[in-house]
C-alpha cells in the first residue's frame, strides 16, 4: 500500500460513525478471548462514538481517502488521556499509530498538560512493548471492579 496517511480532527461535519466503530472492531477483535474483562469497545455504537467526539478530542488518519486509524483524547485535571487507539490491519506498519499520538501530544501541547496518560491491559505484552518505545512508561496497575488481581496497566508519557 502506497501513500502516506492524512491524520485530521473530527468535526461536526464527520458523517463516518459505522465505519469508524468497525474500524475500532477489527482493530481490538484481537483482544477477545485474550483479556478479562472483555474490553470496552464491545459496548461503543456509532451513537455512543459521535457522543465520545463532542466529549473528547479525536483524531482520524485515512488513507485514499480510506479510514485507517483514530485515537480519542480527553482532558482531564493534569493529563490528556488517549484512548482507543486503533490502526487496521492493512495498514500497520506505516506509522499511522505513532502519527495519531504524535497529534494527541500536539493537542496536549496546546491545552497545556504536560503528561499523555493511557491503559492497556496486564496480558497485552505487545501493547506495552509499542508503548514503551513511544516513551510511555508504566505509572500503576489497577483492577477492574470484582477483580482481586491487577487487570490494567497506566502509563504516562512526560512531553517536553
Amino acid at each position: 500500500m502506497a501513500g502516506k496517511a492524512d491524520i485530521a480532527r473530527l468535526t461536526q461535519a464527520f458523517d463516518r460513525w459505522d465505519e469508524l466503530l468497525g474500524l475500532i472492531m477489527r482493530a481490538f477483535a484481537y483482544m477477545d478471548g485474550v483479556i478479562d474483562p472483555p474490553s470496552s469497545a464491545h459496548r461503543l455504537t456509532a451513537a455512543s462514538l459521535r457522543d465520545k467526539a463532542g466529549d473528547e478530542v479525536g483524531f482520524i488518519a485515512t488513507l485514499d481517502g480510506r479510514l485507517v486509524g483514530c485515537i480519542f483524547a480527553a482532558e482531564r485535571d493534569d493529563v490528556i488521556y488517549v484512548g482507543k487507539l486503533a490502526v487496521d490491519d492493512s495498514a500497520r506498519g506505516l506509522g499511522i499509530g505513532r502519527a495519531l499520538m504524535l497529534a494527541a501530544e500536539r493537542h496536549a501541547a496546546e491545552r497545556g498538560k504536560p503528561v499523555l496518560e493511557l491503559q492497556t491491559r496486564i496480558e497485552l505484552a505487545a501493547n506495552h512493548a509499542t508503548f514503551a518505545k513511544m516513551g510511555f512508561v508504566e505509572f500503576e496497575r489497577t483492577a477492574h471492579d470484582g477483580f482481586d488481581r491487577p487487570t490494567s496497566i497506566t502509563f504516562r508519557k512526560t512531553l517536553r
